[in-house]
C-alpha cells in the first residue's frame, strides 16, 4: 500500500516536448513498480534514462524506485503505519544505507537541473514543471521519512505544489496534476495549527474535504496518476474511518496487480475496520493460499507476516487463545518481518499475556518490542506495561 505522505509520488509519462499522456501500465518498469518488484523497475528505469539522458523524468523514476525499494523493506507501504492522533508526526525513521541515499539523490540532483534549464529555455513547458512537481515531491517524502525533517519536507511538499498551481494555470484540464493539490490540501488541513503557521504556508490553509474531491477526480478522470490516487484514497478512506469505501478500490487495483501483496492485506485492515471479521479472515485464507503455492508475488511472504495479521486481528475481536498461537508464531521468527511489523508482533504478543493474566511472559515480550525498535513508539508504549500491565481499555487501538 503507498503510504500516506507529505509528499507524492506521481509517475510521469509525458513528451519533453509536447503533452502526450500515457497510462503508465505500458512501460513495464511501472507494471514492475506497481507490483512491488521493484530492482526490475529500476532496471527499467535505468534504461530509460540511459536511452534519453535530457528527460528529468526519466530520473524521476529511478529515484523513485529506489525510495520505494527501501519503504517496502522497511514495511512503511502499509496504511496501518498512518494510523493514529498525528501519524504524519510520529512515523519512525527510516534506516536507508549511505550508498543508497546518494543514489537516491543524484537522480533527483540531475531531475531538477534538467527541468530547470528546459524551464529557462520556456517558461511555460509542462512537462518540466511536472517534473519539478514529481521531484520536490519526492524530496519531501526522503526529508519525512529518512531525515525526519518536518519542516524541509513541508517545505519541499509546498513547493511541488506550486509547481503543479503553474500547470492547472497553463492547463486546467490536466486532470493528473491535481493529484498534488489533493494530497498536499489533505495533508495541511491534517496539521496541527502550528504548523501550519510556517510563513513558506501563508496562502495554503488546508482543506481535507477539498483534498478528498481532488482525488477522487484523479481516481476518476487522470491517466498518469489514477492509480495512485486510487491507492491515495484507500489509505485516507481508512484514515477517515470509512473503510467501506476504500475496499472497491483495493479489490481494483489488487485485480490489476495481482502480484502486490500489499492490496490483499490491505483488505484485510479494511474489512477488520468494518467489522467484518469474516471477510477479512476469507481474504487471510486467500493470501496463505496464494503463499504456500509460490505464487508470484507471494512467494517471498513471510508466512510470519500472515501469521502476524491474523493473531491481529484476532486480537481485536478478543479471541485471545488463536490470537495468542498466531502471535506466537510470528515472533517465533520474527528476523524474516520488516522492522515495523516485527516490532508490532512483539507489542501484542505482551498485551496477550497480560489479557491472558501471564503479565511474566508479558514483561519478556515487552523488553523485545523495546530491543527491537527502541526508538519507536511500540516501544515507549511496551515500556509502560512493564510498570502497569495492559488492559484493553488502555488501549489506542
Amino acid at each position: 500500500m503507498r503510504a500516506l505522505l507529505l509528499g507524492l509520488f506521481c509517475c510521469a509519462l509525458l513528451s519533453a516536448s509536447a503533452m502526450q499522456l500515457r497510462d503508465p501500465l505500458v512501460d513495464p518498469g511501472w507494471q514492475h513498480f506497481y507490483n512491488n518488484e521493484y530492482d526490475q523497475a529500476l532496471a527499467a528505469f535505468e534504461q530509460e534514462a540511459h536511452e534519453h539522458p535530457k528527460d528529468p523524468a526519466a530520473y524521476n523514476h529511478i529515484a523513485q524506485a529506489v525510495l520505494y525499494r527501501e519503504m517496502f523493506r522497511s514495511g512503511a507501504l502499509e496504511s496501518q503505519l498512518v494510523t493514529g492522533n498525528n501519524p504524519f508526526l510520529r512515523r519512525a525513521t527510516m534506516n536507508v544505507p549511505p550508498e543508497v541515499k546518494k543514489q537516491f539523490q543524484d537522480a533527483l540532483d540531475k531531475a531538477i537541473d534538467l527541468g530547470n534549464a528546459q524551464l529557462n529555455r520556456e517558461d511555460e513547458n509542462i512537462p518540466a514543471l511536472y517534473a519539478l512537481s514529481v521531484a520536490h515531491g519526492l524530496q519531501a517524502n526522503y526529508a519525512f521519512l529518512v531525515e525526519k525533517a518536518w519542516t524541509q519536507a513541508l517545505r519541499e511538499a509546498t513547493a511541488s505544489r506550486k509547481y503543479s498551481d503553474r500547470i492547472i494555470a497553463l492547463d486546467p484540464n490536466f486532470v493528473d496534476a491535481y493529484l498534488v493539490q489533493g494530497l498536499h490540501d489533505y495533508v495541511v488541513g491534517s496539521l496541527p495549527f502550528y504548523l501550519r503557521m510556517f510563513g513558506f504556508l501563508a496562502g495554503f490553509h488546508g482543506n481535507r474535504d477539498l483534498g478528498i474531491e481532488e482525488l477522487q477526480k484523479v481516481a476518476q478522470h487522470g491517466v498518469l496518476n489514477k492509480y495512485d490516487a486510487q491507492i491515495l484514497l484507500a489509505a485516507i478512506y481508512r484514515r477517515e474511518h470509512e473503510p467501506e469505501k476504500a475496499i472497491p478500490l483495493l479489490k481494483e487495483c489488487a485485480a490489476r496487480f495481482p502480484r502486490n501483496y500489499l492490496l490483499r492485506l490491505e483488505q484485510v485492515q479494511m474489512y477488520s475496520d468494518a467489522g467484518d471479521k469474516a471477510a477479512a479472515l476469507q481474504v487471510l485464507t486467500g493470501v496463505s493460499r496464494l503463499q504456500a503455492e509460490g505464487a508470484p508475488g507471494y512467494r517471498n511472504l513471510p508466512v510470519e507476516k500472515i501469521d502476524y495479521l491474523r493473531g491481529n486481528l484476532l486480537f481485536w475481536y478478543g479471541d485471545l487463545n488463536p490470537a495468542l498461537a498466531d502471535m506466537k508464531r510470528a515472533t517465533a521468527n520474527a528476523s524474516t518481518l520488516d522492522l515495523s511489523t516485527a516490532v508490532l508482533a512483539w507489542l501484542r504478543l505482551g498485551q496477550l499475556y497480560d489479557l491472558k493474566g501471564d503479565h511474566g511472559r508479558a514483561v519478556e515480550a515487552y523488553k523485545e518490542t523495546m530491543k527491537t525498535a527502541p526508538e519507536s513508539p511500540a516501544a515507549k508504549e511496551a515500556k509502560g506495561y512493564i510498570s502497569s500491565p495492559y488492559k484493553r481499555k488502555q488501549s489506542n487501538g
